[in-house]
């Protein structure tokens, strides 16, 4: 007979987080708060969560914001209700469309600071050959008009080559480096946005199972939007 798996250190967060939402859901946004007896008991009677596991559990929801705690007198307090994980998760999103918004505009810029620099390399290059052909005309051939069309082209490449510093320097602050660091900070703020949305629909699943409650009805009682989804 094989022995009986004991639970993950998500599956004990989850079980943790049902017992500030169960008074929640029961009374109606009535806040209940305990003290880290009260939830020993109840994780280790109600949950399948051992007594030594759930300080450290406890203590992973107060650091992700899911759970709030305060010191009164010589007592701890905790207490969590659903609308505070929909808040975080709106504020994770915000985040996350700023992030990327600004991740587009530096990949733009660094992709514009790339074609420039690749036309004034161009450029540079197609002077020095000009100027070498000047050099050659010299030669026996002072005043022509060989020498003449050679000049004015040589005035528009070096006209251009100072357009084109210009613009290298309007674009020189986005480093790659830079949007590299843009895009692994969004998509650390994307998983986190979406493991709130796992956190949510979890608890909604709960409320329909332990309760009976319709999804609708739960949606309306914390403002949870209709098109509320995961963040492709």
């Amino acid at each position: 007979m094989s022995k009986k798996k004991g639970l993950s250190f998500e599956e004990k967060r989850a079980r943790m987080m049902e017992i500030f939402f169960e008074t929640c859901l029961l009374c109606f946004m009535q806040k209940d708060v305990f003290q880290l007896k009260d939830i020993e008991k109840i994780a280790s009677k109600d949950k399948g969560i051992t007594s030594m596991s759930v300080k450290e559990v406890l203590q992973s929801l107060v650091d992700d914001g899911m759970v709030d705690t305060d010191r009164i007198g010589t007592s701890n307090y905790f207490w969590a209700f659903p609308s505070k994980a929909l808040h975080a998760r709106k504020r994770k999103l915000e985040e996350l469309q700023t992030q990327e918004c600004f991740e587009v505009r530096s990949l733009y810029a660094f992709c514009q600071f790339h074609l420039i620099f690749s036309v004034f390399a161009e450029t540079s290059q197609k002077k020095e050959i000009l100027q070498k052909g000047m050099e050659k005309s010299k030669i026996g051939r002072e005043n022509t008009a060989e020498r003449a069309a050679l000049m004015k082209e040589l005035a528009a490449l070096q006209q251009k080559k100072e357009q084109l510093k210009a613009e290298i320097e309007k674009y020189k602050e986005y480093d790659p480096d830079v949007v590299e660091e843009m895009r692994q900070t969004s998509k650390v703020a994307k998983e986190a946005a979406n493991r709130w949305t796992d956190n949510i629909f979890a608890i909604k699943s709960w409320a329909k199972r332990k309760f009976g409650f319709e999804e609708s009805r739960i949606d309306k009682s914390f403002g949870i939007p209709e098109d509320f989804d995961y963040i492709d």
